[in-house]
């Protein structure tokens, strides 16, 4: 794919504003195009109404593993953020994927937080495939507070994503 026919787009928001399920909302329409869909999509795990763990879906194969469990107070873990732990299994796994997710139609980065941008771990081989622009549409996922680390993807369109159901209407938005 050519470099000057490839965007990204950033999704933003806050915790539960619907980031995740704006991206699947797109790979379903993605797919529906008969578009090459690649990446990793990382929804929660809910007990109670309770987000207890984080799954990885990897977009191409459909196949999914455990990815990080909410820490609990005093345990050690090789790879964590304040909030999880991550497992270091699934995310080899799912940098493998990364690494060969691009080329693609539709590049999905569900998301990017402070394990790779501030700890160099966690989806490190997504950095890479971001950076390729071997993909049609990009899409990462990125906290607010994450944002002014964005400009390493220049030029990039940023989308805040403020409930659940604003992202009814995203995919014409980024298909157009």
């Amino acid at each position: 794919m050519k470099e000057q026919t490839s965007h990204l787009w950033i999704l933003t928001g806050e915790i539960g504003a619907g980031k995740t399920l704006a991206c699947q909302r797109l790979v379903e329409e993605a797919r529906g195009r008969r578009w090459d869909v690649a990446g990793v999509l990382s929804p929660g795990v809910y007990q109670n109404g309770q987000k207890v763990a984080i799954e990885a879906v990897d977009l191409r194969s459909g196949e999914r593993r455990l990815l990080a469990r909410r820490r609990e107070v005093g345990a050690v873990t090789d790879v964590h953020t304040h909030e999880w732990g991550f497992d270091p299994t699934t995310l080899a796994w799912g940098n493998a994927v990364f690494e060969t997710a691009v080329p693609c139609d539709l590049l999905v980065v569900d998301e990017i937080g402070p394990l790779e941008l501030e700890q160099g771990k966690g989806w490190v081989a997504a950095l890479a495939a971001l950076a390729s622009r071997a993909y049609r549409l990009g899409v990462v996922v990125l906290r607010p507070a994450l944002l002014v680390l964005a400009a390493r993807w220049a030029p990039v369109h940023v989308l805040a994503i403020r409930h659940p159901n604003s992202s009814i209407r995203l995919a014409d938005l980024l298909f157009e």
